[in-house]
Formats: C-alpha cells, structure tokens, sequence
C-alpha cells in the first residue's frame, strides 16, 4: 500500500475521538499501516521505578493511530477551500 504520509509531515486527523486535530508526525510503522502523531490519540503508560525515575510515574504518550485515519494538512486545506468555492 502506498503510504502518502511520512515522517515530519504536518497532518490532520480525519476520523476517531482526535477528528479535526493537526499534528506532526514521529513515526510511520509501514508493517502495522500506522502512524504516531503527536499530540493525538494519548494513552496513560505506567513507568516502572528506576535509577532516573526513583518514585515511578504515570506518563501520557502518542499510541499509533491507522494510516487511513490521516490526512496531510496540505490535501486537507485544498479540499476545505475547493467546499467554499
């Protein structure tokens, strides 16, 4: 499948609970069709104590969301513009 997104493009999220939010990509995982982007789709992860971290923490990070949920911002604006016209 060709991918039309990758990483460092700015995109914006078209389907699920983040719709409508732009972000930069961190990630592709072509295996899986998947993308992290950041600031979308955050999931609380448990860290375990550690040397750096002696007291343990909960730490919100970027989970991967499917490919086809994305859109590059560019394509996004040109179809938003071509709707008003």
């Amino acid at each position: 499948m060709k991918r039309s997104v990758k990483k460092g493009d700015e995109v914006v999220v078209i389907a699920g609970s983040s719709k409508g939010v732009r972000g930069k990509v961190l990630a592709v995982l072509p295996k899986k069709e998947k993308v992290i982007v950041e600031g979308v789709n955050l999931r609380k992860h448990h860290e375990r104590k550690s040397e750096k971290n002696p007291e343990g923490s909960i730490v919100e990070r970027e989970s991967p969301v499917h490919i086809s949920n994305v859109m590059p911002a560019g394509r996004f604006d040109a179809k938003k513009n071509a709707k008003k016209a």
